[in-house]
């Protein structure tokens, strides 16, 4: 049995500020997939709702991921974003098939 890890990360953004939450979101990225453990690490945006992004993330264990939410970009995003993301879901999750 695999202790890869996947992530879905949903965040709506308040209307007025997507844009600001779209490059902010960008910017993870290529640094996060640079870390250790890091899989694949995807952004998506709604075709219908364009305040909703989606990160599909997979990581080789569960403790690697949890370094990556401790790193310091991840605090850069949260203060940059704050009172810009009107809800946010993350779900933790094992392929089963």
């Amino acid at each position: 049995m695999s202790n890869q890890l996947t992530i879905i990360a949903k965040i709506w953004a308040k209307t007025e500020k997507r844009e600001l939450v779209k490059t902010e979101l960008l910017k993870l990225i290529d640094i996060t997939k640079a870390e250790k453990g890091c899989i694949n690490y995807d952004l998506h945006q709604d075709n219908e709702n364009e305040n909703l992004f989606l990160f599909y993330e997979n990581w080789e264990s569960r403790e690697l991921w949890q370094e990556h939410m401790n790193n310091k970009h991840l605090a850069e995003y949260m203060k940059a974003t704050d009172g810009a993301v009107e809800e946010f879901s993350l779900h933790e999750m094992t392929a089963i098939g």
